[in-house]
C-alpha cells in the first residue's frame, strides 16, 4: 500500500458540461431522515464528510420518503457550492411531466435550485425515451446539470444508450463491493466501453452477515492488519482500484458516527498493491459468467 493524494474519477464532458474530477469516495444517505440516528448527527456527518474531501452526496426521493434529502439540505446550508450533489427519481415519477414535478420537489427538500446529477433510480413501465425528454427539459431550465442512471444492467444501458440523449448518460449507480462481483463480467467492460464512470452503492456491504463474512475473513483482517488499516479501508480501497488502467468507481458508503467518516475519508489516500489485489481476487474470485444484477 502507498498513500497518495486523494484518488479522482473523471466525469466526462458532455454536450453542455466541461469535464469534473470528483473524489472516488463520497457519502450515501440511504436510511438517513428515519429516525435510526438522531438528525443533528446525521447532518454533522455530512458536512464532516465535506470538510475531510468527500463532496458528492448521494440521495433520493425514495429514501425516508424525502427525509434524508431534508438532512442533506440542512447539512448544504451555507455551503452548497462545495457539493457535487446527486438525487434520485422514482421509476413512476420518471414520465415527461412526473419527473419534472418530482425534481422540483427534491429541490425544495434540499433547499436548492438544481442538481449537479439526477438519476432513474431503477427501471421501470414509463418508456426511456420520456425520462429523457423528461431530464433534457430539467438541464435546460437549469434545475439539473447532468443526468444518468441507477440499477441497468447491460440490456437496459445497451437500450439506453441507443436513443436520442442516452449518449449523455453520466454514470450508472450499481451496487458493488468484493462479495459481489457479479458486473464485473459484463456491465463494467461495456461501461468502460461507453465511457461511463460507475457510482458503487453498499460498497461495504449492507449490516448483516454478508458484511459481517467480508470484515472478519481472515484475508480482509490480515491485509488490512499488515497495512495498517482498517478492514472497511481495504474494502473501499478495494472497489475504487483502478481497473484495466482506469479508475473509473466512485463508492458512496454512508457513515454517522465520527470515526467512520474519518475512516471513510482516509480511504482516498489508500492505494493497494498488485499482490494485494491478487490475494482478495483469490478469496472472493469473481463470478466466470453473467449473473443477475444485484440490487438491494
Amino acid at each position: 500500500m502507498t498513500h497518495t493524494r486523494t484518488q479522482c474519477v473523471t466525469l466526462p464532458a458532455t454536450a453542455h458540461e466541461a469535464p469534473i474530477e470528483l473524489p472516488a469516495i463520497g457519502q450515501g444517505t440511504w436510511y438517513m431522515g428515519e429516525g435510526l440516528a438522531p438528525h443533528r448527527d446525521e447532518v454533522r456527518a455530512l458536512q464532516q464528510g465535506l470538510e475531510l474531501g468527500m463532496t458528492v452526496i448521494d440521495t433520493a426521493e425514495m429514501y425516508g420518503d424525502g427525509g434524508a434529502e431534508e438532512v442533506v439540505g440542512e447539512a448544504l446550508a451555507g455551503r452548497r457550492e462545495r457539493a457535487f450533489l446527486v438525487s434520485k427519481v422514482y421509476p413512476w415519477n420518471a414520465g415527461r411531466q412526473s419527473a419534472i414535478d418530482a425534481c422540483e420537489r427534491s429541490l425544495s427538500r434540499l433547499g436548492t435550485d438544481c442538481l449537479d446529477l439526477y438519476l432513474l433510480h431503477w427501471p421501470g413501465n414509463i418508456p426511456l425515451e420520456e425520462t429523457l425528454e423528461a431530464f433534457e427539459r430539467l438541464r435546460e431550465q437549469g434545475k439539473i446539470r447532468r443526468y444518468g442512471v441507477s440499477n441497468f444492467d447491460v440490456d437496459e444501458l445497451d437500450a439506453l444508450h441507443a436513443l436520442p440523449g442516452g449518449g449523455d448518460c453520466a454514470v450508472n449507480q450499481v451496487l458493488y463491493h468484493l462479495g459481489s462481483r457479479g458486473i464485473e463480467h459484463a456491465l463494467r467492460p461495456l461501461m468502460q466501453r461507453l465511457g461511463m464512470p460507475l457510482m458503487a452503492y453498499c460498497p461495504l456491504a449492507q449490516a448483516g452477515q454478508l458484511r459481517n463474512d467480508l470484515f472478519d475473513h481472515p484475508v480482509v483482517r490480515e491485509l488490512a492488519d499488515g497495512l495498517g488499516i482498517t478492514p472497511a479501508q481495504l474494502l473501499l480501497a478495494w472497489v475504487t482500484r483502478p481497473v484495466g488502467g482506469h479508475r473509473d468507481v466512485i463508492a458512496i458508503p454512508k457513515a454517522v458516527q465520527p470515526t467512520h467518516v474519518e475512516e471513510n475519508a482516509a480511504a482516498l489516500t489508500v492505494r493497494l498493491d498488485d499482490e494485494a489485489v491478487a490475494r482478495l481476487d483469490d478469496a472472493f474470485p469473481a463470478p466466470a459468467r453473467k449473473v443477475p444484477l444485484d440490487i438491494v
